[in-house]
Parts: C-alpha cells; structure tokens; sequence
C-alpha cells in the first residue's frame, strides 16, 4: 500500500507540530523578502464608483481570465470545474481575499529593486487589462465607499465559514475580512533563537510601523474618526488569534511557546478532498487529541490551522509583518525595505531592539487610540510617535547600507526605497494625511478613487 504523503499523515506527537518551523531554517546567505500588496477593485464611471463584482463582463473573474491569457498567470481553481480562485506564475501569486481584494503575493526575492521591478511589472500588467473595463485599483487601507452590501463574495471554502463564524468574534471581525487591505513582508529566519527574537521585535514595532504606514481615513464615503480605519478594524477583531501575542515578548519564549498558543485558537474548517467539515468550536489542541466526527488531525490541517492566525506578526514558514495599510505605488517597497534593513542587518537589529527595549505591550495598547487618530503627533511614552519613527527609519537605512556594502560590488542601495516615507514623516505626516491634503474637504468618492488608484 501506498504511503500517504507527509501533509496528509495524521500527527501522531504533538513535538511534529515544530516541523513547519523548523524546515523553514536557512542560512543567512540564502535569506529572501517576499512582499504581498492587496487594493480594491471598483468601476469608476461617470457617477459614483461602485465595487467590482465577482463574475460578470467587468467582474473580477474577467480581470483574472485576461491575466492569464495575455501574461501566462496559470488559473487555479478550488473544485476542478470551479471560478478561478488564484493565479500562480513562477514563485508569485495573485490572490482574492473574501471580497475579491486583489493580492500580489510576491516571489522571494534577494533585493528591494526586483521587488520594485516586480511591483511595476504587475502595475503595468493590471493596469492593460483592466483599463478598457472601467476598473480602477484602489490602494488604501479600508475601502473607502463600499458598505458590506455592495460588496462580492468570493466562493472559497473557508471564506464561507469565515463569514458565518466571524461575527460571533468581535464587533469588526467581519470587516476586517472583507472591507481592508494591507502591504505585508515576509521574512526569512536561521534557526529558533532567530525566529523567535524576530518575531518579538516585529511585534514591538508594528504599532509604530501602522502609524507610519497609516492610509484608510475614509468609510462609506465619509472621512473617518481615524487616519487608519484599518487599524481601528484590528483593534475590535477576534482576539484569540489577533494582536500582539504578549506570551511572544517573554526573553524565554520558544517556537513550542507558539505552538502552544496556535493549538488553543479555534479552528475554522477541515477538509477531505471536496468534502469540508466546518469546525468552528473546537480547538486545534482539542482536534489532535479527541477527532472531529471521525476526522483525525493531519499536517496539512495544521497548516491550514496557522493560515487561520491573525497575529500582528506571525510566523509560518516565514516570519509575516502585517501591520502596513494598503499603500499607493509609491509607498509599497517601504515596507519590505523597512524590514530587510532593520532584521537582515545584525548591527540594525540589535539597535532596533534597543530602541524598544522600554515599550511593554500595556504601553503600546494604551498608545495605539490616539496613534490612529492622531498619526505621528500621538505620543508613546516620553516622545512622539513622529520622533519614534524617525529613528526607526535612521536604523533601517543604515541597515541597508551596511547589507549594500557587504554585498557584491557594484550592487545598488536598496535605501531609495525609504525616501518618499521618510520625507513624510520629517514633515510629521502619514499617507492618510498626504491623500486628504490632496482630495481636499467634501471629497467626493469619485476624486478619492482617482487620486488613491495604482
């Protein structure tokens, strides 16, 4: 009899829930940043924009059947006869979240500048395929007009169970599926030490990383309380698998510290093959050792399980930093950018973790109101958030010099791609700031799609 492979093997110790993690190790010399980019489609005519649509002659699945055709993006699909849910090509993807957000989830890649060349490419790409639709992308944090009404539904599996589960989590749970977008870098580690002091200073920085990054001030085509209505989002969302995992800050923390916090978050669905049984009351710890009618725990459920974590950071076979708004073109490689010179960079990351040695995630927690409100005028203990910032640039820039130098000669500086954010913030502004400035007071939806399209 056939072997079943390792992802469909049931998990017969709790110890091989370390195995994701641990095959993820690397030497430094082969470390990689992929970055994942979500916008909103919306059909911008002469009255008021509307959402795009799932199917349809301008819908979501049209832009995706182009993509294929014109640039050998490869359709995926969930059922054999199903809409296309993915394209794949080479090591990247493009993606649809729960209301066909539209996510580039990039290849792994040794420079900033082949992210960018990569972004630009994808730019120029959605752009000739959209533009005779009437489609428009949007790269802001929360959608700026659309209430949950007027918003597709994407028929993924788990999207379904996500959206009858969700509610019961938190007041915003659901809008945090389906009406935000985020720039997210995935980043690479050596080994458990390395792993686990990543992911502690990731969590530490991601309340100032969002303030800086800070660009949804619009809903349901108003001007927000907030600067990021993402991060507001965030902030009344499912708890048990959200925020900024205080266990995680603990100098003894361990990978098995993780496991032990993924294994008490209640699971969503488990699949066999068509077959999918929805499981929203039980925990992943509860599944490995009691079933689920008839269901052992397998690999791949767990997996699936970590998929289902929302953490500010979060570790899968990458370290994933979350916290970054949808951002215009301009912005995007900031954010890998940032996070390449602060962890890629020994010096860099010892000095990014001085810089936060006193923040506690009670101080953080009581910031972030006013941080979201206010950007980079709200304080954090003894400074500003601005001044926060500020430091926090100086140290990935020097990071990524010092990674420039050490490298081949002749390789370019990767810290252009800080610029256009660190000239925001020596003025104290965030792009939700920069945008208002240039749609005005009253801006109409319209003029906010034209002035925040990619």
């Amino acid at each position: 009899m056939n072997q079943p492979a390792y992802e469909d093997a049931p998990i017969e110790r709790e110890d091989q829930l370390l195995q994701p993690f641990e095959a993820a190790f690397k030497p430094p010399e082969r470390f990689r940043v992929g970055t994942e980019a979500e916008k909103f489609g919306v059909i911008a005519g002469s009255g008021k924009p509307r959402a795009l649509s799932f199917e349809g002659p301008d819908g979501v699945q049209e832009v995706l059947c182009r993509l294929a055709d014109r640039f050998g993006w490869e359709p995926q699909r969930e059922h054999a006869r199903g809409e296309i849910i993915y394209l794949s090509r080479g090591e990247a993807s493009i993606t649809l979240e729960p209301a066909a957000q539209l996510e580039l989830s990039g290849a792994p890649l040794t420079t900033i500048h082949e992210t960018a060349r990569e972004f630009a490419e994808h730019r120029e790409e959605l752009l000739s395929v959209s533009q005779d639709l009437g489609v428009s992308w949007v790269c802001l944090g929360f959608h700026p007009f659309a209430t949950h009404d007027e918003l597709p539904h994407v028929p993924k599996l788990r999207y379904a169970i996500m959206k009858r589960y969700m509610p019961t989590r938190g007041p915003r749970s659901v809008d945090m599926m389906r009406r935000t977008c985020t720039v997210q870098a995935n980043l690479d580690y050596e080994d458990e030490r390395d792993a686990m002091r990543k992911l502690r200073l990731a969590l530490a920085l991601q309340p100032i990383a969002t303030t800086m990054f800070s660009n949804s001030p619009f809903i349901e085509s108003r001007r927000s309380r907030y600067l990021s209505e993402r991060a507001a989002t965030w902030m009344q969302m499912d708890r048990d698998r959200s925020g900024l995992l205080p266990f995680a800050w603990r100098s003894d923390a361990t990978l098995e510290s993780y496991v032990q916090w993924a294994l008490d978050v209640p699971m969503f669905m488990v699949k066999r093959g068509s077959r999918v049984l929805e499981n929203t009351g039980q925990t992943f710890r509860s599944f490995l050792h009691d079933g689920f009618e008839n269901v052992r725990a397998t690999h791949e459920d767990w997996k699936t399980h970590l998929n289902s974590l929302f953490p500010e950071a979060r570790l899968k076979g990458t370290l994933e930093v979350r916290g970054a708004d949808g951002l215009p073109h301009d912005l995007v490689c900031a954010v890998p950018a940032l996070w390449k010179g602060l962890l890629y960079d020994g010096e860099a990351f010892s000095a990014a973790e001085a810089l936060v040695e006193p923040l506690s995630v009670a101080s953080l927690e009581a910031a972030r109101p006013a941080a979201i409100t206010h950007g980079l005028r709200a304080p954090l203990l003894d400074r500003t958030l601005q001044r926060w910032a500020e430091q926090l640039l100086e140290i990935a820039s020097a990071g990524l010099a010092r990674q420039a130098s050490a490298g081949p000669e002749g390789q370019p500086d990767e810290t252009e791609y800080l610029l256009g954010i660190t000239r925001l913030v020596s003025h104290g502004q965030t792009p939700a700031e920069r945008l208002l400035e240039a749609v005005g007071e009253g801006a109409t939806p319209s003029r906010v799609v034209r002035q925040a399209s990619l």
